[in-house]
């Protein structure tokens, strides 16, 4: 199975990427990885992936590295790599193992982003911890709690993909839980785009305190912490928002539809902005609806994201994607369009059925379609259709209120 494929080309672009075979060959790497380690796609291709390990790395926590992957689990860490020229570098690293449809091992994909400015800058704090002491105490406090709630994270999505594969081992659920990895694999990098920017501010921050303490100038000083606190609290927004995204939902519960186009938009933002799309909504704030939260946004992503592809495939300009919900009797209504020139005739009664894609071999699996139709028919109850308008196609879901 390739199912984290499909996101190939939009986590290319803002992240270092790179797969092995079982045997951790390397079988691939993009121009990022190239540029940060020194090496040509020539030297890599085919070279054991500890061509870029750096000697101060325990061999411990290699073994713990295989274990977790050969255990069919997602394995996250912050590496110390050594380039080509003999630098040291620092990656935020995700490994995950590919699966088939038997839950066989295929291959193993690694997702990083360079932290090495801020591994530095957080060795340059550590030296003026004791100075700052007094005047970062409460920041510091902050930081300690997001650094938790990110633990405790990590924690509960591991457990939560594990206790997911056991207990739904048939087809239809496996393939499922694939489709919201693929999700996760994308908001990661999301994540990293839009917390690379906050990251930076604190630093300077932190350096700009130590300036002012140094003057005395206590009313400045109130003026940086209280914008540090919001730089904060803008970064657990972001986090907030991707641990209610693939929070399980045992049980139906009444939720505004607003509130799930607002958490997808949330999700998506990253990738869109990237992209140059543009999402145009129309819902109410009060429109309310019964059933599973989570799995409708999971549906409306898979759309969207679709959306977003046809525009690349087809190099479209103006990129604009259309999200009107209205209710109708007792039935919420619920179309997503776009400008993407349409689906061929010949394939749009096939769109829905498993493993069919329009897409190359290397970036769909044709899997997401399949997610939607199976979420709004057998979950929410509903039904989903689509159809080719003027100048792109339109989804068109239709779910009864209660």
């Amino acid at each position: 199975m390739e199912a984290l494929k499909q996101y190939k080309q939009a986590i290319e672009k803002s992240n270092i990427v790179s797969k092995t075979d079982i045997d951790g060959i390397i079988t691939f790497v993009n121009e990022e990885f190239c540029k940060i380690s020194g090496y040509s796609k020539e030297e890599l291709i085919g070279k054991n992936h500890n061509i870029v390990r750096h000697p101060d790395v325990p061999q411990e926590n290699f073994k713990l590295l295989w274990a977790t992957v050969l255990a069919k689990k997602t394995f996250k860490t912050t590496a110390k790599n050594r380039a080509k020229d003999g630098s040291t570098f620092y990656v935020n690293t995700t490994i995950s193992p590919i699966l088939d449809v038997r839950g066989n091992i295929l291959e193993f994909i690694a997702i990083r982003y360079d932290v090495t400015a801020n591994i530095l800058l957080t060795e340059e704090l550590k030296k003026k911890e004791e100075e700052l002491k007094l005047l970062n105490a409460t920041l510091e406090h902050r930081v300690k709690e997001q650094t938790k709630q990110l633990t405790n994270l990590n924690h509960n999505l591991k457990e939560q993909i594990r206790l997911e594969v056991e207990k739904n081992r048939e087809k239809d659920k496996m393939m499922f839980q694939q489709a919201r990895l693929a999700s996760m694999g994308e908001m990661i990098g999301n994540i990293a785009h839009q917390w690379r920017q906050p990251l930076s501010e604190l630093g300077i921050i932190l350096f700009t305190v130590k300036k002012l303490f140094l003057k005395n100038d206590a009313l400045q000083m109130e003026k940086q912490y209280k914008y540090a606190k919001s730089v904060i609290e803008r970064m657990s927004k972001t986090i907030e928002d991707f641990r209610n995204f693939f929070k399980p939902t045992k049980s139906k519960d009444d939720f505004l539809m607003s509130d799930v186009i607002d958490e997808v938009l949330s999700i998506l933002e990253g990738s869109f902005s990237r992209e140059s799309v543009h999402i145009d909504v129309q819902v109410s704030k009060t429109l309310k609806i019964f059933g599973y939260k989570n799995e409708l946004s999971q549906a409306i992503l898979n759309i969207v994201n679709n959306a977003k592809d046809a525009f690349k495939d087809k190099n479209i300009d103006n990129r604009t994607v259309n999200i009107a919900v209205s209710k109708k009797g007792n039935f919420v209504h619920i179309n997503i369009s776009d400008n993407a020139g349409g689906i061929k005739d010949e394939v749009i009664d096939k769109i829905f059925e498993p493993y069919f894609t329009t897409k190359h071999a290397s970036s769909g699996t044709g899997l997401g379609l399949y997610i939607v139709k199976m979420i709004i028919e057998n979950s929410m109850k509903g039904e989903v259709i689509v159809a080719n308008k003027k100048d792109g196609a339109n989804f068109e879901i239709k779910i009864p209120i209660k």
